[in-house]
């Protein structure tokens, strides 16, 4: 016996009054209910494309990011009561936070890991999002999906400064000297570089006055932009109808065939009879491919921030954070490196400076400010270059983007390689070492 169709039965009175019936509708009017009425739900919307929910798709990575976003702020707020951004208190009071505050340590360690992790996560969000060609609008009307990747440019941006500024705060020898060959990449720009130098400074040295501007744009500008610019990607995400895989499901889906119809046409010379014309159809909202966003999406979001705080969470029990003897301006660590994620370009630095007899080509100008100027403007105007047709929204590596799929890889594994080297294979005077080869001993000042 065939089952009996299920049919929707009147809900009873009040049964939106009951506790947190937003988060487990029990209805699809429920579930539309929800992200109206729910303040925390409410910039989803009220149905999803199942396909864009998949998790070999995006990976889920930009979620990932806001996830690890929300830990930084959460794991910060401790540490602003706690630490003091004196160049005289400040390496003291990060010494009380990892070892006389009560977990204090894993505290710290959770806030470096996720700043690292950060700007991985965003790094490969980016990846994904130019491999699969979301960055091109699709089906839908009013989509400005490009200026949705100029935003994630800007926010990667954000991150790389954020955690830069941050960088400096612990005050000793590790941060002095990595923001001291930042600083100095900048300062060789032509005409305006000594000023950029010392704008980001507050002076001609790294003193008291570049300690509290590095700590006001980490704790207060830098985090107010990134948070304001996520709302912003967020909103737009859902103004263009979802991820790019949406559009591209509806373009792969068949059209439905209208069988033809017996008809009777009455005319002035008797009954004309034949069949009705063959209408194809696709629909965009067809119920087989949508669900409702709570709880198939939002059960989702909550399992990736979850997960990445139990991942975060556990790395910093095994990985502490390094913690340095005081800044000291007059001792030079050998090799002074740069942080790991601007190490790509602090090996290009050294690669791209030549001598021939007595010109030197300045590699910090070339290297550390052309190059990466050129990829960065590249990357920020792509969206409007990419020549290749809608139905590559989407699709991971297609067809029509062979050429420049592979061009973007091959930039990747260039800065993934030159950060490799920076990390393990450069030691004193920034000379080449193998993993397994011993550095030389240093003379030490007495």
């Amino acid at each position: 016996m065939s089952a009996k169709p299920e049919t929707s039965k009147p809900e009873a009175p009040g049964v939106h009054e009951k506790p947190f019936w937003s988060l487990r509708p029990k209805s699809d009017r429920q579930a539309g209910d929800a992200v109206v009425s729910n303040f925390l739900l409410h910039w989803f919307p009220a149905k999803v494309y199942k396909p864009s929910l998949d998790w070999n798709y995006s990976f889920w990575l930009g979620t990932a990011s806001a996830a690890l976003f929300l830990l930084l702020v959460l794991s910060g707020l401790p540490l602003l009561l706690l630490y003091v951004p004196s160049v005289e208190r400040a390496y003291g009071s990060v010494k009380d936070i990892e070892f006389v505050v009560t977990f204090g340590w894993w505290i710290r360690a959770v806030h470096r890991i996720a700043a690292h992790l950060m700007v991985a996560v965003v790094f490969l969000h980016l990846v994904r999002v130019f491999l699969t060609g979301a960055y091109k609008n699709g089906t839908g009307r009013g989509q400005h999906r490009e200026w949705n990747w100029v935003m994630g440019v800007v926010m990667i941006l954000l991150t790389l400064f954020l955690s830069f500024t941050g960088y400096l705060l612990p005050w000793d020898q590790l941060a002095y000297w990595a923001v001291t060959v930042g600083t100095n990449i900048a300062s060789s720009i032509p005409f305006v570089g000594p000023d950029v130098r010392e704008l980001l400074l507050g002076g001609r040295t790294i003193d008291q006055a570049t300690l509290i501007r590095f700590y006001v744009l980490h704790v207060i500008f830098l985090p107010g932009g990134l948070g304001a610019l996520l709302a912003y990607h967020m909103w737009r995400i859902r103004k263009d109808g979802g991820l790019a895989k949406a559009d591209r499901e509806v373009l792969e889906t068949t059209r439905k065939e209208a069988a033809p119809g017996k008809t009777k046409t009455y005319t002035l010379l008797g009954v004309a009879r034949g069949t009705s014309p063959l209408v194809r159809a696709s629909s965009l909202e067809r119920s087989e491919l949508t669900v409702n966003s709570v709880n198939d999406l939002v059960r989702r979001v909550y399992i990736v921030v979850l997960g990445t705080f139990a991942v975060v969470s556990i790395l910093a029990c095994f990985i502490p954070s390094p913690l340095e003897e005081p800044a000291n301006p007059m001792i030079t660590p050998n090799p002074a490196k740069a942080p790991w994620y601007f190490l790509w370009l602090q090996e290009i630095v050294t690669d791209t400076t030549v001598k021939i007899g007595s010109f030197t080509i300045n590699g910090a100008f070339l290297g550390g400010v052309i190059l990466p100027g050129i990829l960065l403007t590249a990357l920020t105007v792509w969206p409007w270059l990419d020549k290749s047709p809608m139905e590559a929204a989407g699709a991971w590596f297609h067809a029509s983007r062979k050429r420049q799929n592979a061009i973007f890889l091959i930039v990747v594994a260039i800065i993934l390689a030159f950060t490799i080297v920076g990390t393990f294979m450069r030691g004193p005077y920034w000379h080449f070492f193998w993993p397994w080869q011993a550095w030389p001993e240093l003379p030490t000042r007495i």
